[in-house]
């Protein structure tokens, strides 16, 4: 979630020198790692240990923290966003300062000793012809995508944890922009991990006081051709299936869930939190969601290969 402060000349400059006081605590292994393209997530555990997951290479400790290093960087980052970290708030969740990055802080007393992950925002979009040629889908697979993309049909993108869904979904909107350049395009996410190369797009990030549902209901009002959400965790997933059920179709979705049938159980389940889910929310999500692809990390995690299911065209959770 992005603060709502105003940034003006000073507040700019004092932005900068939070950037600054954020690269110097962090030191050279940290900045480094995050330079590294390679770099999937940095971790520091409650023990100080530093660990580093690359792409195509097993998870591995490059170093360790001093906890003042880990709580001071903590604090910075929730500074930086205008909020506060406590023993009472000790949990924060923001942007990584100099990059974008997802960033997941800790302090006790839920922990013994600050914690954090780093979760690299991706540096390039891989198209969905490389996927083929990386042989993580399909030519078939990759040709449903292209036709459900031509065809308006909305998407959902379920995966694990670390599984690739925002990079599929970077990939499905890649696709989209070639085929439908001008196309008005609307992004609503809590931090900025999805990328667009749309000349027509706008891209919204929820904060404390305005929620994703909110933001939903705004880009309504503001002539949206297709409607992509980061992740859907909660009562929007309802707000979401009826804007695309009500002339806004071809969009996508990202949802966590380890298949295609846990996923719309479980979107199911959101939809249901809603105070005004209808009683038979199957047949809503039936109309609303016509593609599911399932994206899991293979056993060989050394690999970093991803496996992918494609269910086809999926009208219902049964």
């Amino acid at each position: 979630m992005r603060d709502n402060h105003d940034h003006g000349p000073d507040q700019s400059l004092g932005k900068e020198r939070q950037r600054k006081t954020l690269e110097r605590i962090s030191g050279a292994m940290i900045i480094d790692a995050l330079n590294d393209p390679k770099t999937v997530e940095l971790m520091c555990n409650g023990d100080g240990k530093l660990w580093l997951e690359k792409l195509g290479e097993p998870m591995r400790q490059i170093g360790h923290l001093k906890p003042s290093q880990a709580e001071s960087i903590i604090s910075t980052v929730s500074g930086y966003h205008g909020k506060e970290v406590t023993r009472l708030k000790p949990l924060l969740e923001a942007e990584w300062p100099l990059d974008g990055s997802r960033f997941a802080g800790q302090i006790p007393p839920v922990v013994r000793a600050a914690t954090f992950a780093i979760r690299k925002k991706a540096v390039a979009i891989f198209t969905l012809d490389q996927y083929v040629e990386a042989g993580i889908m399909t030519a078939e697979q990759c040709a449903s995508i292209k036709t459900a993309i031509r065809e308006h049909r909305n998407i959902l993108v379920i995966g694990g944890t670390g599984s690739g869904k925002t990079t599929l979904v970077n990939a499905v909107i890649n696709e989209m922009v070639a085929e439908f350049p001008a196309e008005r395009v609307f992004i609503i996410e809590d931090t900025g991990e999805i990328q667009c190369a749309a000349a027509n797009f706008v891209q919204y990030h929820t904060t404390v006081e305005v929620t994703m549902t909110m933001l939903l209901k705004t880009t309504l009002r503001m002539r949206p051709d297709r409607i992509l959400v980061g992740e859907v965790r909660g009562e929007e997933a309802l707000d979401l299936l009826d804007a695309w059920n009500t002339g806004h179709p071809g969009g996508a979705a990202t949802l966590h869930a380890n298949s295609a049938t846990e996923g719309l159980t479980r979107l199911k389940s959101l939809v249901s939190r809603n105070k005004s889910a209808p009683s038979e929310i199957e047949p809503l999500i039936g109309e609303a969601v016509h593609v599911v692809i399932s994206i899991a990390r293979t056993p060989k995690v050394a690999e970093s290969r991803k496996s992918l299911r494609f269910p086809g065209t999926q009208t219902a959770a049964t």
